[in-house]
């Protein structure tokens, strides 16, 4: 082989390298079981506090990973806790947060066209140590703020093991 032969493929060995380090990344995800924990903290704030709820914690897509439904839980609180969960993932923002900036002559509002967006307390971002890894909504409480703040208990029980 000639020296220039093998300059080539040295220097088409290095791009392809660089290619494939820029062309993937790594992710956080959580696990079943840690999604769990955070459905079940949440829940049993809620419980505490005399709400029968339910609690739903999607992965860094929006797709449901767990889903917990008090005995006596109102039907709608199936859909609604996944989408509070879904819109705080996908928002990037709490759906406490939301509410305020999408009433009427916001700048937002156009966003409660947006189908499974609810702007209504109660869904919360998983993020810990730079990775979103996705979110949590709860759905039966007597306010928005209620149901926040059983998300906010569903966090902190994983608080720990997302952190760096």
């Amino acid at each position: 082989m000639s020296l220039r032969t093998l300059m080539v493929i040295s220097l088409w060995t290095l791009a392809s390298a660089a290619a494939a380090q820029t062309a993937t990344f790594a992710s956080r995800s959580l696990t079943p079981e840690l999604a769990l924990q955070a459905a079940q903290a949440a829940l049993e704030r809620c419980r505490a506090q005399g709400f029968q709820v339910a609690v739903a914690v999607v992965d860094r897509s929006g797709t449901k990973q767990v889903f917990l439904r008090d005995r006596f839980a109102g039907p709608h609180t199936v859909e609604v806790a996944s989408d509070k969960a879904w819109s705080a993932l996908s928002f990037r923002t709490s759906t406490l947060e939301l509410a305020g900036l999408t009433q009427p002559g916001q700048p937002m509002s156009g966003l409660l066209g947006v189908s499974r967006m609810l702007a209504v307390g109660g869904g919360l971002m998983i993020e810990g140590g730079g990775s979103i890894f996705g979110g949590i909504g709860v759905s039966g409480g007597p306010s928005g703020e209620a149901d926040d703040g059983c998300a906010q208990a569903g966090l902190h029980a994983i608080a720990e093991e997302i952190q760096f």
